[in-house]
C-alpha cells in the first residue's frame, strides 16, 4: 500500500511539474469579461432556425463560408481544402477546384472569379476554370499565419482578416485562450498588388463586411465579443470604435443582406466556464499544455443575427437542440434566401429570409 501511494504521489508530482512548469508558447492576460446578456428580449431563445434545410448533407463537409455565383450555384471551402460546387437546381455537387490548404473567407469580384481567404496559403483568386493563383501570402517579410475572411468593396479592393499572427487554425484555441490580440485586417489592390494594414491589435480577427454605402468596414473580434469598425470614408477615416460589444455568443461570420442588415453568425454561445477562465491567467497557462479535446470546445447551438446599420438587433434566430446543423460560422443571403455554413457539420443550410 505505501508502495502504491508513493508511486500515486510520484506521478501526481510529476504531472504538477508539467502543468506548471513545462515550457508553453501562452502568454495568457487577465480579462474580465463582461456579463453575458440573458436569452431575452432581443436575444430571447426561439427555434427559427429549425425550419432550415440542408443541402447535399453528404458533402461539403466542415464548409465554414459560403457564397453564390451569379448562375445561383452555392459554393463552399471543405476542410479538405477543396472548393465544393453545388447546384440547387440539380441537387448536384462537384469539386470545382483544390486550394490544397484550409480555403475559409469566399467572395466574388465582378468579373467571376471567386476570391478566397485560405487560412494556411493566404488570399487566392480562382478563375471560372477552376484555375488557382495566388495573390498574397504575407506582410512585411511575414508570412501570414491564419488568413481567415474576406469581402471585396465595389471599387475592387479586397479586405481581410488574419486571425491571429502568432496562432495558426490548428491552434485557435490558444489565441482565445491567450487574449491577446494577435489579429489584424488588411486592404489588398489587384490593380497594383500592394498590400495595406488598415488596423492591427485585434482579439481573434474574423468575419469582414464592408456596409452597403462603402463608407465603413465591420469586422468580429471573436475574442472579445464584438463587431468593430473601421471607417473607410468621412471625416473619422482611417480610425475605428466599436460597433456592438457584449454580444451573447462568439461571434464568426459577418456579411451584408437586403434592406441595410449585416447579417452576424454566432458559432457558439457564450460558455460561463470560459468567462470564469478569461479572470485566471495561470489557470488557463496550464490549460494549453492538455490535449485538444479536454479544452473548451463551441456549443452545438445554431445562432444567428441581423444588425441594422446603428447595430440595432433586427433580427434574432436560433435553434437550441440542433438535429443536422449548428455551430453556424457564416451567412450570405441572396434572392430572399440565407445560406448559412457550418463549423463541424455537412452540407450548406439554406433558409428563407425572415420578413
Amino acid at each position: 500500500m505505501r508502495k502504491w501511494l508513493f508511486g500515486f504521489t510520484g506521478l501526481l508530482f510529476a504531472v504538477a511539474i508539467y502543468l506548471f512548469y513545462f515550457p508553453t508558447d501562452l502568454d495568457p492576460v487577465f480579462w474580465r469579461p463582461p456579463k453575458a446578456p440573458e436569452l431575452a428580449g432581443k436575444y430571447l431563445k426561439n427555434d427559427l432556425l429549425a425550419r432550415m434545410d440542408v443541402l447535399s448533407p453528404g458533402y461539403c463537409h466542415q464548409c465554414e463560408d459560403v457564397d453564390v455565383d451569379t448562375q445561383g450555384r452555392i459554393y463552399g471551402g471543405d476542410s479538405k481544402g477543396r472548393i465544393i460546387r453545388l447546384d440547387p437546381q440539380s441537387g448536384e455537387s462537384e469539386v470545382f477546384a483544390d486550394t490544397k490548404g484550409r480555403p475559409l473567407g469566399l467572395d466574388f469580384d465582378r468579373v467571376g472569379n471567386l476570391v478566397v481567404a485560405d487560412a494556411e496559403k493566404g488570399l487566392l483568386r480562382i478563375d471560372s476554370s477552376g484555375q488557382v493563383e495566388s495573390l498574397v501570402t504575407g506582410y512585411e517579410d511575414q508570412r501570414f499565419t491564419f488568413t481567415n475572411d474576406l469581402e471585396i468593396a465595389d471599387n475592387g479592393i479586397i479586405y481581410f482578416s488574419e486571425a491571429s499572427r502568432k496562432f495558426d487554425l490548428q491552434h485557435y484555441k490558444m489565441d482565445l485562450l491567450e487574449h491577446r490580440p494577435n489579429g489584424r485586417v488588411f486592404a489588398y489592390d489587384p490593380a497594383s498588388g500592394a498590400t495595406t494594414l488598415l488596423l492591427d491589435n485585434l482579439y481573434f480577427a474574423n468575419g469582414v463586411a464592408v456596409s452597403h454605402d462603402q463608407t465603413f468596414l465591420l469586422i468580429n473580434e471573436t475574442g472579445a465579443y464584438r463587431v468593430r469598425r473601421y471607417w473607410l470614408k468621412g471625416e473619422r477615416k482611417g480610425t475605428s470604435d466599436v460597433f456592438i460589444q457584449n454580444l451573447p455568443g462568439f461571434p464568426d461570420g459577418i456579411s451584408k443582406g437586403s434592406k441595410g442588415v449585416f447579417w452576424v453568425a454566432l458559432v457558439s454561445p457564450r460558455d460561463p466556464k470560459v468567462d470564469r477562465l478569461m479572470v485566471q491567467p495561470a489557470v488557463r497557462k496550464m490549460l494549453s499544455r492538455l490535449p485538444d479535446f479536454l479544452l473548451p470546445s463551441p456549443k452545438r447551438f445554431a445562432f444567428v443575427i441581423g444588425l441594422d446599420r446603428d447595430a440595432h438587433v433586427v433580427y434574432n434566430l436560433q435553434d437550441p437542440d440542433p438535429e443536422n446543423f449548428a455551430e453556424i460560422s457564416s451567412v450570405q443571403e441572396r434572392d430572399g434566401w440565407l445560406y448559412l455554413g457550418s463549423l463541424s457539420d455537412n452540407g450548406i443550410g439554406k433558409l428563407i429570409r425572415p420578413l
